[in-house]
C-alpha cells in the first residue's frame, strides 16, 4: 500500500510539475479596460467620408433606406479597405476571425497605423485563434496609443506554446470551441463592409496557389450605424479582453514594425504581380468612385448576441441570427438560393428544404465539392443528405477545384479555389450576405453578423453570381441515376461528362468519413 501511494503521490507531482512548466509566463497581467463607443452620428457626418455618405443619402429622400453594393472581386474588395484605410479621418473598427500575415495584411497594417499617426482611433478586434503565433505583431500594433487590439473569448492560461494551447483548450472545451465568427469592416462609423471574408492574402486574390470565390457587402447610411452597435456589442462584452492583458510590447514597438514594413513594402511595390497590377487598375480611383455606384433600399442588421459564446449548451434559437432567416425562409412562396461554402443542412433544416421543393419553390444550393473543401469532415456531414435533398426536388451544385472560369467568380490567377461564400436569396427580391454558413457551427456554436436587403436590383446580382457558378465549367451538378445513385454531370474540354465516382482523393475521402464515422456533424 506505501508503495502504490508514493507511486501516486510521484504521478500527482510530476503532473503538476508539467503542467506549472506549461502554462509558466502566461498568466493575465493585470489592464484596465478602455471605455469607447462608435462615433456619434453628427461627427461621423464632419467627416469627408460622412459628408459623402450624407449627401448621398439625402438625394435619395428616402430617410429609412441604406446604400449598398455585392463586392464579388477580391482585387476591388481589398482596394476599397485600403482606400477607405487612407481616407478615415475619426474612426476604423475590424472584426474578424482570422487575420493572417501576408502581402495584403501587411499593406492594410502599414495604413493603418498611418491612420493611427493621423489621430484616427483604431480598434481592432479578433477572435483569440487569430492570435496564433501573431501576438508579437500584434503586441508591437497594439503598443501605438490610437490603436487598442482585444481579444475575444481569449484562452486565460497556457499561451505560451502550441502544445500549451492545446492542453487547456482541451481542458476548457465546452467554452473554447466557441468562437466570435463575424467580419465587420467600419470607417468612421457610417461606411461598413461584411461579408466572408477574413483578412489574409486567399481572401484578396492574392495568393498564387489557392485563393476563394467569396463576397463581401458594402452599406453605408443607417445599416452602417447599426452594425457599429454590433461591434460596439462585442467590443465591450467580458468576453472582449485587452491583449496587454497576455501580451506587451515596449511602447515604441510600433514605429519599429512601421518602418521594417515600410522598407519590405518599398520592395514590393515593383516585384509583388499583385501590387502592380492593383496599383495599375486602382491608382486613380478615389474612396468615393471605389464606394459608387449604390443601390439604395430598405436593410437591417442582424447579428447574434456576444452572450451566445458565454452560454453553456446550446443557446435558445430565438435568442440567434438563425431565428430571423428560418423566419423569412418559412414564408417563402417562390424561390431560394443558398450559397455557403459549408453546408450541412441538420435534419430539420434538411425537412424544411423539402418541404418547400414539394410545395414548388425553387430550391437551390452551391457549396464545394470534396475535391475543393478546406475543410472534408464538412463535406461528409454534407453528403448523407443528398440523396433525399435531391428525391425533394433541391438542387445541388458544388464547386469544382478546377473549373476553367475561376475569373468569372473573382478568383482570377490560383491554381486552385474554394467556395467562401456565405449568402442567401429569398424569392425575387430579398438578399441576406454576411459570415454566416449553414451548418451547425455557425447555428448554434459561432458568432455571426450580416445584413438582410430589400431590394430586387440586387437579389437579381446575387442570383446572376449564382448562375455562373451552376455552370458546368465551374461546378459538378449532383443528380440520381436511374437507381437512386448519385451521379455528377459537369463539362470536361466543353464535352459534357457524367461521373459516377465522387471526385476527390483518397485521403479527402477519409476525412469526409471521418466526421460520419464519429458523429461529428452537431459540432461542425
Amino acid at each position: 500500500m506505501i508503495g502504490r501511494a508514493n507511486v501516486v503521490a510521484r504521478l500527482v507531482l510530476t503532473s503538476l510539475l508539467v503542467g506549472c512548466l506549461l502554462l509558466a509566463g502566461c498568466a493575465p497581467t493585470p489592464v484596465v479596460r478602455s471605455h469607447s463607443w462608435a462615433l456619434p452620428l453628427h461627427e461621423a457626418e464632419e467627416t469627408a467620408l460622412g459628408g459623402w455618405v450624407a449627401e448621398q443619402h439625402t438625394a435619395q429622400q428616402v430617410p429609412e433606406h441604406s446604400g449598398f453594393r455585392l463586392l464579388v472581386d477580391g482585387d476591388e474588395s481589398f482596394a476599397l479597405r485600403a482606400a477607405l484605410l487612407a481616407s478615415s479621418e475619426r474612426t476604423l473598427d475590424v472584426q474578424t476571425y482570422i487575420a493572417d500575415d501576408g502581402l495584403t495584411s501587411r499593406v492594410l497594417l502599414v495604413r493603418m497605423l498611418e491612420a493611427a499617426e493621423r489621430g484616427v482611433r483604431v480598434r481592432l478586434l479578433l477572435d483569440d485563434l487569430a492570435s496564433l503565433n501573431n501576438e508579437a505583431l500584434l503586441a508591437a500594433i497594439d503598443s501605438h496609443p490610437q490603436v487598442e487590439v482585444r481579444l475575444f473569448n481569449p484562452l486565460l492560461r497556457g499561451r505560451g506554446t502550441l502544445l500549451s494551447r492545446g492542453v487547456m483548450m482541451a481542458a476548457d472545451l465546452r467554452r473554447q470551441h466557441r468562437r466570435m465568427h463575424n467580419k465587420l469592416w467600419l470607417s468612421d462609423g457610417l461606411v461598413a463592409i461584411t461579408g466572408g471574408r477574413n483578412l489574409g492574402d486567399e481572401y484578396f486574390n492574392a495568393d498564387e496557389q489557392r485563393n476563394f470565390a467569396d463576397l463581401d457587402l458594402l452599406a453605408v447610411g443607417p445599416v452602417a450605424r447599426d452594425l457599429s452597435r454590433s461591434f460596439d456589442d462585442y467590443w465591450r462584452h467580458h468576453l472582449a479582453l485587452p491583449l496587454a492583458r497576455f501580451r506587451q510590447a515596449e511602447p515604441n514597438a510600433w514605429r519599429e514594425l512601421r518602418d521594417d514594413l515600410a522598407v519590405w513594402l518599398e520592395a514590393q511595390r515593383h516585384d509583388s504581380p499583385y501590387l502592380v497590377a492593383l496599383r495599375q487598375r486602382f491608382a486613380d480611383a478615389s474612396p468615393e468612385s471605389l464606394l459608387a455606384p449604390l443601390t439604395w433600399a430598405p436593410g437591417r442588421a442582424l447579428w447574434d448576441p456576444p452572450a451566445k459564446l458565454a452560454g453553456r449548451g446550446r443557446p435558445a434559437l430565438e435568442e440567434t441570427l438563425t431565428a430571423d432567416l428560418v423566419e423569412i425562409i418559412d414564408a417563402l412562396e417562390q424561390r431560394l438560393l443558398i450559397i455557403s461554402a459549408y453546408f450541412i443542412p441538420t435534419r430539420q433544416g434538411a425537412a424544411q428544404l423539402q418541404r418547400l421543393a414539394r410545395d414548388g419553390v425553387e430550391v437551390a444550393v452551391i457549396t464545394n465539392s470534396l475535391e475543393a473543401t478546406d475543410v472534408p469532415p464538412v463535406h461528409g456531414a454534407y453528403a448523407g443528405y443528398r440523396p433525399e435533398l435531391l428525391a425533394s426536388g433541391v438542387r445541388l451544385y458544388e464547386l469544382r477545384a478546377d473549373h476553367q472560369q475561376a475569373a468569372s467568380l473573382g478568383v482570377p490567377g490560383a491554381s486552385s479555389s474554394s467556395l467562401h461564400i456565405k449568402a442567401l436569396g429569398f424569392d425575387h427580391d430579398q438578399l441576406f450576405v454576411g459570415s454566416y454558413n449553414i451548418d451547425p457551427r455557425s447555428i448554434w456554436w459561432n458568432s455571426e453578423v450580416g445584413v438582410l436587403v430589400e431590394s430586387e436590383t440586387l437579389n437579381r446580382e446575387l442570383w446572376a453570381l449564382a448562375e455562373l457558378g451552376m455552370s458546368p465549367a465551374l461546378s459538378y451538378s449532383v443528380g440520381l441515376d436511374e437507381a437512386g445513385g448519385l451521379e455528377w454531370h459537369t463539362d470536361n474540354a466543353d464535352q459534357s461528362e457524367v461521373l459516377r465516382r465522387e471526385p476527390g482523393s483518397w485521403l479527402r475521402r477519409l476525412g469526409a468519413w471521418s466526421s460520419r464515422a464519429l458523429r461529428l456533424e452537431d459540432w461542425l
